[in-house]
């Protein structure tokens, strides 16, 4: 048999290596609802960092009353005096947004929030295709055609590296207030009345624009009360744009969220529960019905047109309107899909042209032919897939890319991609996540200075994908006063990662039932206990002869009313394989 042609040969991703976190670290013994801590929570709060009873306490039932002062964020205390101005004087107020989900969320409640002041601002939000990312010249200019010039111009989940375009608004005379999550330019902060944005501080860093925004509400709350303006009935909106975001679920934001999740399961909002039916969320919500069912639906609408109907959706007043802009989005959403297996398979057949991707330490990929909307979806794909930092680059006609890209652990996209500023158009963003623009001309020169950068900031070592694994777990420790406590980690994300457990020497009971050709559900055993297990993207030819040492997690699910228990598997293993320790 001839040798498979790169077209022909399929695309390997590296094999996980296993490793176990330490053991030993356990937070104090207390009791919750009466009942001990189970020694597999000590263990997984002990890894959190959660050691003492008060920090165990207020970590397991977070409050509202534990939020801290929103007048400790940078600037905050201008950005309210700004604002109130506004409103005293009834100014003509544009807000101006983002189109993913953190945009759309914060321009919901500030706009919610203004209109119980009595303002009426204008909303806008640029078009990807045309303004691109960002407070751009060009989206300025189309938001005072649709609204005329304005007294205040607020811009939320972005403008803060939008330096030229501050100075413009302040050489119009029009005064502008930035809150915003995004580091700040090399070449320093933007000309403007307020920048609420936690990286002029030490702390608050977690927070994404939606938080930062209900922090913002909060101050002006403080200083000025509405008796019938509830800010806890935002907690919904603040809830979905941070954990579509991926920021950190930590100190505030695990209160906001916790609550907001509560609130989303029984949420007037026409809006959301439109969007909720669309995605098939009944019941009990979690942060992965957020982040992989209504957060996709709202991104949709940006990453392919504009995100005016998302916006639309979330503020809708009629079930009507709401049921009606949901299906269009869900509409997109299916479009999206497929614009993104689109590219993704083209990625993946340029990779497959690459002589060896494991000696690269960094992915940058680049075509006329993909969309800039899905090219941040597919390098998230690509880069957990090898573990590498991966950049997409979508080139338009007249020879400008559009990139997005993400990172792991130990390279931060800003940092790395400064010492090629003199390649790049323009570039910012996170640590883990960055968009820029390129020449096409000099996509070959990024790609190598790039791959150079993130190659002396990382060892090898890193670039090798690793499942860290928690805790071990035997199926007999599924104990009542267990999953009782289990459900008080939630919610997971960011920082507070869904825990992966390891389960040695299982028997599974073979066959199983294969679901969709790729996916297997089986029954596990275990000192005379059996648990059900689903297995998706299984790799149903190259399973080992068992008993199984199993990395998995344990799902909790709501159905009709009945709460359920399940088993997602992560990774099958012989039992004679070395698993690393941390």
């Amino acid at each position: 048999m001839s040798e498979l042609t790169p077209s022909a040969r399929p695309l390997v991703a590296p094999r996980q290596r296993w490793a176990l976190k330490a053991q030993h670290v356990l937070a104090e013994e207390a009791l919750v609802q009466g009942r001990p801590l189970a020694d597999l929570i000590r263990l997984l709060l002990g890894q959190r960092g959660i050691v003492n009873e008060t920090a165990v306490t207020d970590f397991l039932f977070p409050r509202l009353a534990a939020l801290g002062d929103p007048f400790e964020l940078p600037e905050m205390e201008a950005a309210v005096g700004r604002i109130l101005k506004a409103v005293d004087s009834r100014e003509h107020v544009i807000l101006y947004g983002d189109y993913d989900v953190d945009g759309v969320t914060s321009m919901a409640v500030l706009n919610l929030a203004l209109k119980a002041y009595g303002l009426d601002p204008k909303l806008f939000l640029p078009h990807r295709m045309e303004e691109g990312y960002g407070v751009s010249h060009d989206g300025i200019a189309r938001a005072f055609e649709a609204h005329g010039k304005p007294g205040l111009f607020l811009a939320l989940d972005c403008g803060t590296t939008s330096l030229s375009e501050m100075a413009a608004l302040r050489g119009a005379g029009v005064d502008v207030v930035i809150i915003d999550h995004h580091e700040l330019s090399p070449q320093g902060r933007p000309d403007c009345e307020a920048l609420v944005n936690p990286k002029l501080g030490d702390d608050y860093h977690y927070f994404c624009t939606v938080g930062l925004v209900f922090k913002v509400v909060h101050a002006l709350l403080k200083r000025r009360a509405l008796p019938d303006f509830d800010l806890k009935q935002m907690l919904d909106l603040v809830a979905l744009g941070t954990v579509a975001d991926l920021v950190p679920i930590v100190n505030d934001n695990r209160i906001l969220v916790r609550r907001g999740l509560e609130l989303i399961a029984q949420t007037p909002r026409p809006g959301l529960q439109a969007l909720k039916k669309v995605a098939g969320v009944d019941g009990l919500v979690q942060t992965q019905h957020l982040g992989f069912r209504i957060g996709p639906r709202l991104n949709a609408a940006g990453r392919l047109d504009t995100a005016a109907t998302s916006l639309q959706v979330l503020l809708a007043e009629t079930h009507e309107e709401a049921a009606d802009g949901a299906d269009l989005l869900d509409l997109h959403n299916r479009e999206r899909q497929a614009v993104e297996q689109r590219v993704l398979k083209e990625a993946e057949q340029q990779l497959l042209e690459l002589e060896d991707i494991e000696s690269l330490s960094a992915i940058v990929l680049g075509s006329r032919q993909w969309h800039p909307g899905v090219v941040g979806i597919v390098a998230s794909r690509i880069s957990r897939m090898f573990h590498r930092p991966t950049i997409l680059i979508a080139v338009d006609e007249e020879g400008v890319g559009k990139g997005s890209g993400r990172s792991i652990p130990g390279v931060s996209l800003v940092e790395a991609i400064e010492p090629c500023r003199d390649l790049l158009r323009a570039g910012g963003g996170h640590a883990m996540a960055i968009g820029l623009s390129v020449l096409e001309e000099n996509i070959a020169n990024f790609r190598e200075r790039f791959g150079e950068v993130v190659a002396a900031a990382i060892a090898d070592q890193e670039l090798s994908p690793t499942l860290e694994i928690d805790a071990e777990l035997r199926l007999k420790d599924m104990t009542v006063d267990f999953l009782n406590q289990f459900v008080l980690l939630e919610p997971f994300g960011m920082a507070n990662p869904e825990p992966v457990f390891l389960c040695r020497g299982v028997m599974p009971r073979l066959p199983g039932r294969v679901m969709k050709e790729r996916h297997l559900r089986v029954t596990l055993m275990q000192d005379g206990i059996h648990q059900d297990a689903i297995y998706f993207n299984a790799p149903l030819d190259n399973l080992p002869p068992p008993p199984w040492n199993v990395a998995l997690r344990l799902q909790r699910n709501f159905f009709r009313g009945n709460e359920s228990w399940q088993f997602t598997i992560e990774g099958i293993r012989g039992v004679d394989e070395t698993i690393a320790h941390l």
